[in-house]
């Protein structure tokens, strides 16, 4: 009789196909995506319907296509957002808590739109609204 143990062979797992299998999918996975630019999209931004002003028209600012600020028909040295502080600041004067409304350009970059709302976050003003087109004769805001 043969009392000797028996030599099991250990399973061996091979991790090359499974590799091979993993690259096919990748590449299959890549050449099936479509990429699209998010800088290439076409928007069309809405018209808005509102109500006439209030009886508080509030602090204008005037943001036009080139970035320069006009904040309650004064128009700012630069256009640095410290300076438009500086100017927001001096046209609310000792107001509390103002309507901020900005009248922005179809053309205004988004920077320097964002420019004044971060500006009038800075200094606390948290009532802000934009003017916009209500239809091709009117404006929504009561601006021409």
């Amino acid at each position: 009789m043969n009392f000797r143990p028996r030599r099991r062979e250990t399973p061996e797992l091979n991790l090359i196909p499974m590799i091979d299998v993993l690259i096919v999918l990748l590449i299959f996975l890549v050449l099936t995506t479509t990429f699209s630019r998010e800088a290439e999209l076409k928007i069309h931004l809405p018209e808005a319907t509102g109500t006439d002003p209030s009886e508080d028209p509030g602090i204008e600012v005037v943001v036009d296509a080139e970035g320069r600020y006009v904040i309650e028909h004064r128009q700012t040295v630069n256009n640095q957002p410290e300076t438009v502080k500086k100017a927001l600041r001096l046209a609310v004067g000792e107001r509390k808590d103002p309507l901020i409304v900005i009248d922005a350009d179809k053309d205004a970059t988004h920077q320097a739109v964002m420019t004044v709302l971060d500006v009038a976050s800075q200094l606390g003003y948290r009532h802000v609204t934009f003017n916009a087109m209500h239809e091709p004769g009117g404006t929504a805001g009561g601006k021409p």
